[in-house]
C-alpha cells in the first residue's frame, strides 16, 4: 500500500509519520508513536476504548484514517498529566473509578473534553459524554462520581489547602453536608509497584489529599488507600497484553474454522507462503512438538492447540501464519489453501443426547462430560407432604465475558527458556499447558503476566500462549498476536447456557421442607470448566437456606457450540435464578412477605448445609436481609403508590439472595506468598495472584502489612511471574482475598516473628523502618537493626518468610455429603424497576445490595466489586445473549452502558469468619449472583408474569404478558 508523510501534533508536540493514508489513527498512535495508552478493543467504534481528542473533540481513533488527522492536534491520555496528575485523574484514583484500567484512558480523555466546557456537569451530562465508552468492570457508578467531583481536586484549591466542600458521600466528605478534610503532608516515600509503575506516585506529584489516605502502621485493614497499580492506569503507563510488542516481532494470524463441525485438509502451504512476500511460515498441528492437548482440569483435558483433521466448533484454530508486521496487516486469507467439508452438528444438549446422535468425543457416551450430585434426606416424601409446592423451568443463554481487552501477548526464546508475556488469570496453569503442548520441561517455560484488561473467568483458559510459543520456537524470533474482537468472541469461553427444572415445598408454617433440582449445562465442544460447573451447582442450588430434604443434579453436556467455561459464579448464577424465582412463588402461596420468607429459612450459625456441612460461625445472610428491611418497606410503598395511578407503566420490587463457597470445590487450593526485607530497608512482597482489576495487588499487600506491623507505603510489590514469584494460584472462585490473603497474613506474621526473635523481644514490640534500619520498641527499650550490616540471602533478603495456605475442605461422598468449602460469602439484593407494559422495556430505578464480606479489607474496592458485579448481573438479566455466528462483536452483542446501571446503594456487612485473613471472605463472584433473579422477581411483581427464558428482553416480556392475558 502506498505511503504518505502525515504531519500533526500529539500532546502538544509536532510529529510526522510515513504510513498508508488509510491506516487507522489508533494504529499510528500505538505502533508508530508508541503511545499505547490509547487502547484497541474492537476496531469498529463499538467499545470506545481508543477514544482520543482531535482538536478538542472526542473521536474513536480506530475509525479515523491517518490522513484525516493531518494538521490536527491530537490529545491522548499521556497528554493529560503535565508533571502531576490532572484533577480528573486524581479523582479517578480517589473514587476507585479504575479497576482493570483498559477503558480508563478513553474515559479520562472523553471526560476531560466534557469538563473543559462544563466544569460542574450533571449525572445526565456525564452519561451523555461517556455513553460511547464501554466498561465491563466498574459498573460505571464510581466513574460518574469521579467526573462529577473532579472539580474538588482542581484549581480552586489554594496552596494552603482550602477546598470547596465535596458532596456528601464522597470519599473526602467528613460529614453528611460535606466538608473538606484536613490535609496531611505527603508520605515520605511513594507506595511502589514494580517495573514501569515504580515511583509513579512521586513522578506525577500525587495530590496530598490522596496521600492522606495512606494508613499508618497497623491500620491498613479497613482503610481505602489508592490502589498500588492506580497511577499507571490513569496515566496510560499500564502495559496490557498488546502494549509492549518487540519492534522485531513477527506478527501472527490464526486461521479458524468458519463451521461448527467440519473436516479439513491443507493444500500447498509452502507454495502459498512463498507467493506472499513477508510471510515467514505457516504452522499446523503437524508442527507441534509436544502433546497437542490442553485443558484446565487435567483428567478432562481434551482441546488441541491446533485442530487436527477436523474442527469441533466455529472459531477453532487450525493453522498459524507468521510474517512481518506490514505483510500481515495487508494479508488477505481468502486464498489460504484449506478445503472444508461440513459435517452435521448439534448446538443444543437435547439434540446431543438424542438417540443416534454422533459423539463429539468418542470416550464420552451420550455426549455427557460429567455430572455432579448432592442428596440429603428424602426429598420426594418431603414434597409429597408439603403444604405448598412451587415448580418451574428456566432456560438461560450463552453469556460473553466481553472484557474490553481481547487476548494479546508475545513470546520469545531467552537462552533455553521460552518466555510468554501475555494477559492471563492463571500464569502457572498457562506455563504447565504451554510446556506440555510444546514438548518443553516446565522449568523451560516462563509466563510473565501483563496487566489484564478484564477476565471474569475466560482468561483462565489457555488461548494464544502455545500458539505464539510455537512460532517463537520454530522461527527463533519473537512472535506477537492480538486477537481481533471477532476472533476473541468466536473462540473463547462463555457462560454455560442452562436448562433447569426444580420443585420446592414448604410447610404451612413457612419453613422449606424439600427441594429437587436438575440442570443441563451446555458445555460446548471441549471440557474447559464444565466439570467445575457440574459439581458446584448442586452444592449451591438450594441457595443460602436450610433445606433438610434435597436432591440436585448438574450435568455438563457436549455440543458443537462455543466452549462454555468459567464466568463469575461457575453456574451458580443460573441455578440461583431457578431457586429464587420459586421462592417468590412459594411466599405468595403461603401469603408471606417475600423478604420475611427468606429470613425465616436462611442459614444461621449452627445450621447444616445440603452437603451436611456444619456452619459453626460466620454465617451472615440473616444480617444481609435485616439490613435490607427498611429499604424493602420503602421500595414496596413507592411501587404501590406509583402503580395506583399508572396504567401503561408498572413498578416492581424484587429481592434475591446468594451464597458462594470461596475456592475450589473439595480440592486442594493452595497459595504461597513470599515477603522479605532487603538491606536497603525495602519490604519486598512476591505476590503471584494476578490482579485483573479486582484489586488483589492492593488488598493482599494491606493484609501482609498489618500482619507484619509495618506501614503499607514501605512495601514494594513483585507481581506474578513464574520465574520469580511462588504460585499463588489462579485468580478465580473468589479465592484471592481469602486464600492468598491468608497466605499473606501467615507470611507477614512469620517475618515479624523472625525479626522479633532476632532482636530478642516479645510479640508486643512495635516495628518501624528508618531507612535501612529497623527500629524496635518495647516499653521504654529501643533496639536498632542495621540491615546494611547483615548478610543477605540468595533472594537478596536479610529477613525472609514464605508461607502457604490451603483451605481445609473434605471430599464429597457419592451423595455429595462433605465439606466442599472452608468459607462461604453471603449477600442479598433488592431491585426496583419500571416496566412499560406496551413496549416490554425495563427501566431500572435502584439496586440496594447488602453483602457479608467478613471484613472489608479495602471498603472502596469492595464497593467497586459490588457495583461491577451488579452491572454484569443486569446484562445477564435483561440483554446479554450470545448467538454463535450472529453476535460476535460488541455492536450486536449488548452489554450495559453507562446509562443502563441505576444508582446502587451498597451496605457492607461484616460477620467475620475465623478461617479468613482478619475475618475476610471472598466477594468477586457473589455480587453478580442475586442481581438477575432480583430483577426477574421485580418484573413479575410489576407485571404478574415470570420470564422463563433469560435474558428478559422486551419481546419476551411482552410475549409473557400476552400469554397471561390470553389465559385470563
Amino acid at each position: 500500500m502506498d505511503r504518505a508523510d502525515i504531519a500533526f501534533a500529539v500532546n502538544g508536540a509536532a510529529v510526522s509519520v510515513n504510513v498508508p493514508p488509510l491506516r487507522r489513527l489508533s494504529s499510528v498512535l500505538r505502533d508508530e508513536l508508541r503511545l499505547t495508552g490509547t487502547k484497541v478493543g474492537c476496531d469498529a467504534g463499538d467499545c470506545g476504548a481508543c477514544t482520543v481528542l482531535v482538536d478538542g473533540d472526542p473521536v474513536c481513533a480506530c475509525l479515523m484514517p491517518a490522513a484525516s488527522a493531518a494538521g490536527t492536534a491530537v490529545t491522548t491520555v499521556e497528554g493529560l498529566a503535565n508533571g502531576r496528575l490532572s484533577a480528573l485523574q486524581a479523582s479517578f484514583l480517589a473514587h476507585g473509578a479504575a479497576q482493570c484500567g483498559i477503558c480508563t484512558p478513553a474515559l479520562l480523555v472523553a471526560a476531560t473534553a466534557l469538563l473543559d466546557t462544563k466544569p460542574r456537569p450533571t449525572e445526565t451530562e456525564v452519561q451523555d459524554a461517556l455513553g460511547g465508552i464501554l466498561c465491563r468492570c466498574t459498573g460505571y457508578r464510581k466513574i460518574i462520581a469521579a467526573v462529577m467531583e473532579a472539580g474538588w481536586f482542581g484549581s480552586e484549591r489554594s496552596t494552603a489547602g482550602a477546598a470547596t466542600h465535596p458532596p456528601a458521600g464522597s470519599p473526602y466528605s467528613d460529614g453528611e453536608k460535606g466538608s473538606a478534610p484536613a490535609l496531611a503532608p505527603p508520605s515520605p516515600r511513594p507506595l511502589r509497584g514494580e517495573g514501569k509503575g515504580e515511583g509513579q506516585r512521586q513522578l506525577y506529584g500525587l495530590d496530598r489529599d490522596l496521600d492522606r489516605r495512606m494508613p499508618a502502621s497497623g491500620h491498613a485493614i479497613g482503610a481505602s488507600p489508592i490502589r498500588l497499580d492506580g497511577v499507571p492506569k490513569v496515566t496510560g503507563a499500564e502495559k496490557f497484553g498488546g502494549d509492549s510488542f518487540p519492534a522485531d516481532a513477527l506478527a501472527v494470524l490464526v486461521v479458524r474454522s468458519p463451521h461448527y463441525h467440519a473436516k479439513f485438509d491443507f493444500g500447498d502451504l509452502d507454495g502459498w507462503a512463498k507467493a506472499h512476500p513477508g510471510i515467514v511460515g505457516v504452522f499446523t498441528a503437524a508442527d507441534i512438538p509436544g502433546k497437542n492437548c490442553f485443558g484446565v482440569i487435567g483428567p478432562f483435558a481434551d482441546q488441541p492447540a491446533l485442530a487436527e483433521g477436523f474442527a469441533r466448533l466455529r472459531g477453532e484454530a487450525v493453522a498459524l501464519v507468521a510474517g512481518e508486521r506490514e505483510a500481515i496487516l495487508d494479508l488477505d486469507l481468502s486464498d489460504f489453501p484449506i478445503r472444508w467439508t461440513e459435517l452435521p452438528h448439534v448446538l443444543q444438549p437435547r439434540d446431543a443426547q438424542a438417540e443416534g446422535a454422533a459423539l463429539i468425543h468418542g470416550n464420552r457416551p451420550d455426549n455427557l462430560l460429567t455430572k455432579g450430585f448432592v442428596e440429603r434426606g428424602d426429598p420426594e416424601a418431603a414434597l409429597a407432604n408439603a403444604a405448598v409446592t412451587a415448580s418451574g423451568a428456566i432456560d438461560t443463554s450463552y453469556v460473553e465475558h466481553a472484557y474490553i481487552e481481547p487476548e494479546a501477548g508475545y513470546a520469545y526464546v531467552d537462552g533455553d527458556t521460552l518466555v510468554v508475556v501475555a494477559c492471563t488469570q492463571a500464569p502457572y496453569m498457562d506455563r504447565d499447558d504451554t510446556a506440555k503442548v510444546l514438548g518443553l520441561a516446565v522449568n523451560k517455560v516462563r509466563i510473565v503476566p501483563t496487566a489484564t484488561g478484564g477476565g471474569f473467568g475466560s482468561k483462565l483458559d489457555v488461548s494464544l500462549q502455545p500458539l505464539i510459543g510455537l512460532v517463537a520456537i520454530k522461527t527463533g524470533r519473537p512472535a506477537a498476536l492480538a486477537y481481533t474482537r471477532n476472533e476473541s468472541m468466536m473462540s473463547t469461553t462463555k457462560r454455560h447456557p442452562a436448562q433447569m427444572k426444580a420443585t420446592i415445598g414448604a410447610a404451612s408454617d413457612g419453613y422449606v421442607t424439600g427441594m429437587v433440582f436438575t440442570g443441563d449445562f451446555n458445555t460446548g465442544a471441549y471440557a474447559s470448566w464444565g466439570p467445575t460447573v457440574a459439581n458446584r451447582v448442586p452444592v449451591h442450588a438450594s441457595g443460602p437456606y436450610l433445606t433438610p430434604n434435597y436432591r440436585a443434579e448438574g450435568r455438563a453436556i457436549h455440543t458443537h457450540g462455543p466452549i462454555a467455561g468459567a464466568f463469575r459464579g461457575f453456574g451458580v448464577p443460573q441455578a440461583t435464578i431457578m431457586q429464587e424465582t420459586l421462592y417468590d412463588e412459594l411466599a405468595g402461596k403461603l401469603g408471606m412477605d417475600r423478604l420475611d420468607f427468606r429470613l425465616k429459612n436462611c442459614l444461621r450459625n449452627g445450621s447444616e448445609t445440603v452437603t451436611g456441612q456444619l456452619l459453626v460461625s460466620g454465617v451472615g445472610i440473616a444480617e444481609c436481609l435485616e439490613a435490607l428491611r427498611l429499604h424493602w418497606a420503602r421500595a414496596t410503598v413507592d411501587a404501590d403508590t406509583f402503580n395506583s395511578t399508572s396504567i401503561d407503566r408498572k413498578r416492581g420490587v424484587g429481592v434475591a439472595c446468594c451464597w458462594y463457597g470461596c475456592g475450589n470445590t473439595s480440592l486442594p487450593n493452595p497459595s504461597t506468598i513470599r515477603v522479605g526485607i532487603a538491606p536497603s530497608g525495602d519490604v519486598i512482597l512476591h505476590q503471584g495472584a494476578v490482579d485483573i482489576g479486582q484489586g488483589s495487588n492492593t488488598v493482599i499487600t494491606q493484609i501482609c502489612a498489618d500482619a507484619l506491623g509495618l506501614p503499607l507505603e514501605k512495601f514494594q510489590l513483585k507481581s506474578a511471574d513464574t520465574a520469580i514469584s511462588p504460585d499463588a494460584g489462579k485468580t478465580s472462585a473468589s479465592r484471592q482475598t481469602f486464600v492468598t490473603g491468608k497466605a499473606a497474613e501467615k507470611a507477614g506474621r512469620a517475618l515479624r516473628e523472625k525479626i522479633l526473635r532476632f532482636a530478642n523481644v516479645s510479640d508486643k514490640a512495635s516495628l518501624k523502618l528508618d531507612g535501612a534500619v529497623i527500629v524496635i520498641r518495647e516499653g521504654e527499650a529501643t533496639r536498632r537493626i542495621d540491615l546494611a550490616a547483615l548478610d543477605a540471602n540468595a533472594d537478596g533478603f536479610v529477613f525472609r518468610a514464605e508461607e502457604t495456605y490451603d483451605p481445609p475442605t473434605l471430599p464429597l461422598d457419592a451423595k455429595g455429603q462433605g465439606k466442599p468449602y472452608a468459607v462461604y460469602g453471603y449477600g442479598a439484593q433488592i431491585a426496583e424497576l419500571e416496566v412499560d407494559l406496551k413496549l416490554g422495556t425495563v427501566r431500572l430505578i435502584k439496586i440496594t445490595a447488602a453483602h457479608d464480606v467478613g471484613k472489608a479489607i479495602n471498603p472502596l474496592l469492595v464497593e467497586g466489586q459490588i457495583e461491577g458485579g451488579i452491572a454484569q448481573g443486569i446484562g445477564m438479566a435483561l440483554m446479554e445473549e450470545y448467538i454463535p455466528g450472529r453476535t460476535e462483536n460488541l455492536h450486536d452483542y449488548l452489554i450495559p452502558t453507562i446509562g443502563d446501571v441505576p444508582p446502587i446503594e451498597t451496605i457492607l456487612i461484616e460477620v467475620p469468619d475465623p478461617e479468613g485473613p482478619f475475618g475476610a471472605k471472598g466477594l468477586g463472584e457473589h455480587v453478580l449472583i442475586p442481581t438477575a433473579p432480583a430483577i426477574l422477581n421485580a418484573i413479575r411483581h410489576a407485571t404478574g408474569v415470570l420470564v422463563t427464558k433469560v435474558p428478559a428482553t422486551p419481546s419476551r416480556i411482552l410475549a409473557a404478558i400476552r400469554e397471561k392475558e390470553a389465559r385470563a
